[in-house]
């Protein structure tokens, strides 16, 4: 049996009740046992600065980095703002790139599932992050894509993902994407 890998989960809405956090929720009940999932937090990184990575690298900026370095892999969760991904999830992206040439991300196999209550599911949003994916050498999962439409009508009261179609889709996703880490893990 292989090692247990860890992949990151990043959640690119802050807000509380934010359905991409369920999604990433159900991400987690649905893990393979070859995967463990945690979420790693965003929104306590101040926007980043460039300054920053000269003197005085906030708290934040390190654990976010040092956390993102032990990960196997990333799974991005994510809405659409305006046809392209919300500014936290572009800041920690431009947070792990810096400073130039010590990236977390470089090489980390990755994957996105975007949700929307609109029937597009964020599939704006999941193509603009791929872009950022070729520049950070981050190689993407194709294969199945995750554009969760309707989401708003997909959890109960208390957060938990009622509906058993997008559940089996979902578990197929991290299925494929645990037998994708493996081939694709750096050397």
């Amino acid at each position: 049996m292989s090692a247990i890998r860890d992949v990151a989960v990043i959640v690119g809405s802050l807000r509380k009740e934010s359905l991409n956090r369920k999604l990433a929720n159900a991400l987690i009940e649905l893990v393979p046992p070859s995967l463990k999932l945690a979420i790693v937090e965003i929104g306590a990184l101040p926007l980043y600065n460039a300054d920053y990575d000269e003197a005085d690298v906030p708290v934040a900026y390190t654990a976010f980095r040092e956390r993102m370095h032990r990960a196997t892999g990333v799974i991005f969760v994510t809405p659409e703002y305006n046809r392209s991904m919300p500014a936290p999830l572009k800041n920690a992206l431009d947070v792990g790139s810096r400073p130039y040439g010590k990236s977390v991300w470089s090489g980390k196999p990755t994957a996105v599932v975007s949700g929307s209550p609109g029937a597009i599911g964020g599939f704006g949003a999941n193509h603009h992050l791929r872009q950022s994916f070729v520049f950070l050498d981050m190689p993407a999962m194709q294969q199945p894509e995750a554009y969760i439409g309707g989401a708003d009508k997909l959890f109960d009261e208390s957060g938990r993902l009622t509906n058993e179609s997008t559940r089996g889709f979902l578990g197929e996703f991290m299925r494929a994407y645990a037998a994708w880490l493996e081939r694709n893990m750096p050397q």
